[in-house]
């Protein structure tokens, strides 16, 4: 089921129970980044976020940590995370929000939108046919 076609409220938290939330409202697209900073950051061949709007999340308890990198497109994003197991729970740039897909309780209902940073995509990791796809994030 595309990000689009999903309406909360669902909920997720973090690998330890610390952290736990709730989105209420639309989702927006659910994209596959194979950026360098995503794969370091998910320890994988890439990671996903799922785009919603800032005020669809709301932190039902724990607390959380963040931090502030520059992305390859040159915007800061602000990383937060669980303090106790380092799960990161989102990332947040200028107006955008997005939280990382694995997290929520029942991944099942996702299906990806689009993938991006394809250019620095790991040889061996198919893009689906006919899936929506760039080499960057634009």
């Amino acid at each position: 089921m595309r990000a689009k076609e999903i309406v909360g409220p669902i909920e997720g938290g973090c690998q330890c129970g610390a952290v736990r939330y709730r989105l209420d409202g639309k989702l927006y697209t659910l994209a596959v980044c194979h950026c360098t900073m995503c794969q370091r950051q998910s320890g994988s061949a890439f990671g996903m976020s799922l785009s919603i709007s800032p005020s669809a999340f709301q932190l039902l308890s724990g607390t959380l940590k963040s931090f502030n990198v520059a992305c390859d497109s040159g915007r800061t994003k602000e990383c937060a995370f669980c303090p106790e197991c380092g799960v990161r729970i989102y990332n947040r740039t200028e107006g955008r929000m997005s939280i990382k897909a694995g997290t929520l309780d029942d991944t099942s209902l996702l299906e990806p939108d689009a993938h991006f940073w394809t250019r620095s995509k790991q040889a061996w990791t198919p893009i689906p046919e006919g899936a929506p796809s760039f080499a960057d994030d634009n």
